[in-house]
């Protein structure tokens, strides 16, 4: 009897419910198994199994473009297992990210695994990882999206075709070891042609006044905006001191006053390019940490016994929110801000180049506050976190309302003005910390009336120089790329890095700055491809890879219209153009410590760098010096390094640990005619960016623009 029932029990057991669930990475796994429960089994494929391989081209241009894939090196010993799981199940549900790199892996893994097992294959998809939605995705599963698929193989064998034919013309021409990619050569662009603006623009001179004004012990200060009856042209200083002198002992009267109320309106939710613009500008965050840090909160965390996937899905360009969301955030507002709650739902336009593939990003649950996250998040997921959850919560709620007063001051000839605002309906700024509503609160006044007499104060003649355009930020890089259409969501942050990574670019201060390597590359490029490195042709691509998702247009014959005369253009510029190898080096007056002969300063992967001339007989490299040490008695130099673990960039001595002087600042190349001391380049809001002596017990200092000590 004990037998018969032990298998029975056998049997019962290997009929259960065994479906395997993969999805792309170990933390999302670990979420989403936890809401499953018994019966399910939830594996990561860790990213693509399968894909092009590195070594070579790997793109059949004589059979309509096919590509030849393989597995990924090392990837090896995780397909088989997922082949074994598989072989072992009832059932195979692909959950792989519902975006086009997402359906391809979901297509590799159907392939793959369809060979080892009978079980039935499907896909799904989700927008959050919450329990219903997952348990409500399992309910509705379906096929491959081919035509999804497609758009991804069109874009991978698209960008396989350019870089794999300009990267081995750079070595020809200029360095080996560099590579180009289609979009991130455009986006290298755009860097190198701001750097040019940047660089040809000759600031001039203005000058503005401020005055003081007094109204009993109360004192404020206000602007020239006219004199004699015009805008003042302040030029020169010479020129503000002639006001001053004119109108030094006037008599001061209100002369004009003006009320007015404005109604700001929230802000839409959050699309992968908002995130990333206000992480960077109000957070200091870079593209690439802003992306790690919104995968964690999609994933999933750990929130006392239960995981929680904290946000929707992080790669987005709508602002579409789902009804139940809407409900959601509706009802808590009603809860606990019912005054600021419209009457109806407010919904906002989705762009017409929006995909509208997926929800905006917002807080799954908008119970989860910023503040009853403090204790599960660290410090920048909180910080991220609290402004998706603002924004979002914000965004359905009623308008706020600002009072400006502005006053008009004559003295003699002159009219000052003074303007304040304030808020007087706080609106859907009651739910914002992190985003505060400081902006619309500026300056205050005492009460004034028109006629009335102020007594007058100390004037402030104030020199300063037009501005430049900016050098691009993380920011303004993102939203550039995303008004060109050049990329999407899920490759803005990568745009970047990539460049980073191959010393294209540098980033100073959060700015974007395009290394003489870049240049170089840039120019070779833009010269001998204008038809490909510009944001037209970037932007017609993203079109038709639209157009092949929605089934309007066969891949391959996308890549055939291209392929043709890009190889051919390919194939003249390698004939035509001319090598630049070795003119980036320069022979120094540094002499080799190991072989006497002179260093040369090249250019590396990660930066100049002084190698000696002799090599391959000797390998002898050295750090390029910036600047002499500044400390009594130590005759060594300031060169650049790298902290341990995150890399960032320091200047410290060469005769380290002797010497620990350091700097944060990059040396200019120039010395303090004030005492001796190295120069540096400082950035703050107020000044811009500015040279200053390193010596803290020096004052010496002047402005980047102008030059002049002050």
């Amino acid at each position: 009897m004990a037998g018969t029932s032990t298998k029975t029990a056998d049997k019962a057991k290997s009929k259960a419910k065994n479906v395997l669930v993969i999805v792309e990475s170990p933390a999302k796994a670990k979420t989403i198994e936890h809401y499953l429960g018994s019966g399910y089994t939830v594996k990561a494929s860790m990213g693509h199994l399968i894909d092009l391989p590195k070594s070579r081209i790997a793109i059949d241009v004589n059979n309509e473009f096919q590509p030849e894939y393989i597995t990924v090196r090392g990837r090896a010993k995780l397909l088989k297992e997922l082949q074994k799981d598989a072989k072992a199940s009832t059932q195979i549900l692909l959950a792989s990210d519902n975006d086009r790199e997402g359906e391809a892996i979901a297509w590799h893994l159907n392939n793959a695994l369809s060979e080892k097992t009978k079980a039935p294959i499907k896909r799904i998809v989700f927008n959050e990882i919450t329990p219903a939605a997952i348990k409500e995705s399992v309910k509705h599963p379906r096929g491959i999206d081919e035509a999804k698929v497609n758009a991804q193989k069109a874009r991978r064998v698209l960008d396989r075709l350019v870089g794999y034919n300009l990267s081995p013309l750079l070595w020809k021409k200029v360095k080996n070891g560099l590579s180009a990619g289609r979009v991130q050569s455009v986006a290298l662009r755009l860097v190198c042609e701001r750097e040019q603006e940047v660089e040809d623009f000759i600031p001039e001179e203005y000058w503005t006044l401020d005055a003081d004004f007094m109204k009993g012990k109360s004192k404020f200060s206000a602007q020239l905006v006219l004199y004699k009856g015009t805008k003042p042209e302040l030029k020169n200083e010479q020129s503000v001191k002639d006001i001053i002198e004119q109108i030094k002992d006037s008599e001061c009267t209100v002369t004009d006053i003006k009320e007015s109320e404005k109604s700001v309106k929230p802000k839409p939710p959050f699309t992968t390019s908002k995130l990333q613009q206000v992480a960077a500008n109000r957070l200091g965050f870079t593209s690439k940490k802003t992306m790690q840090l919104a995968q964690q909160l999609y994933e999933g965390i750990q929130i006392g016994s239960t995981r929680v996937g904290l946000i929707t899905y992080m790669r987005t360009d709508s602002v579409r929110i789902s009804q139940t969301a809407i409900d959601d955030v509706r009802s808590w507002i009603s809860k606990n801000y019912p005054e600021q709650l419209p009457a109806e739902k407010i919904e906002y336009a989705v762009g017409k180049s929006a995909q509208d593939a997926h929800e905006a990003i917002r807080p799954t649950y908008v119970k989860y506050t910023p503040d009853s996250m403090k204790e599960y998040l660290s410090r920048d997921l909180l910080r991220l976190y609290s402004i998706i959850w603002e924004r979002f919560v914000s965004s359905q709620m009623v308008n706020a309302k600002t009072k400006t007063t502005s006053a008009d001051i004559c003295a003699g000839d002159a009219v000052f003005r003074v303007s304040a605002s304030k808020l007087v309906d706080k609106g859907f700024y009651s739910v914002i910390k992190t985003l505060s509503a400081k902006e619309e609160v500026t300056g205050s006044l005492p009460s004034l009336k028109v006629g009335e007499k102020l007594s007058s104060g100390k004037f402030y003649p104030e020199q300063h120089f037009t501005q430049g355009p900016a050098r691009y930020t993380d920011a303004s890089i993102v939203k550039t790329l995303e008004e060109k259409g050049i990329g999407r969501p899920s490759t803005y942050a990568p745009i970047i890095s990539v460049l980073l990574d191959r010393y294209y670019i540098t980033r100073t201060n959060r700015q974007l700055v395009p290394t003489q390597l870049g240049k170089t590359i840039c120019k070779i490029l833009v010269d001998s491809f204008p038809d490909v490195i510009n944001e037209k042709f970037t932007s017609e691509v993203e079109d038709d890879l639209d157009r092949i998702e929605q089934n309007s247009l066969v891949w391959n014959k996308m890549i055939g219209g291209f392929y043709g005369p890009f190889i051919d253009r390919v194939g003249q510029v390698m004939d035509t153009q001319e090598s630049l190898k070795g003119s980036l080096d320069e022979v120094t007056e540094e002499i080799c410590d190991k072989c006497g002969k002179p260093m040369v300063k090249k250019l590396g992967r990660f930066g100049y760098f002084l190698a000696c001339s002799g090599f391959p007989e000797c390998h002898n490299t050295k750090s390029i010096p910036l600047a002499k040490c500044p400390v009594k008695g130590c005759d060594g130099s300031i060169v650049a390094r790298k902290t341990k673990g995150r890399g960032k960039e320091f200047y410290g001595c060469t005769n380290y640990p002797q010497c620990s002087f350091i700097s944060h600042f990059k040396p200019i190349g120039t010395t303090c005619p004030k005492c001796g001391w190295f120069m540096v380049e400082k950035y703050d809001k107020k000044n811009g960016f500015y040279k200053s002596c390193i010596n803290p017990e020096c004052d010496y200092l002047h402005s980047a623009d102008d030059g002049s000590d002050s």
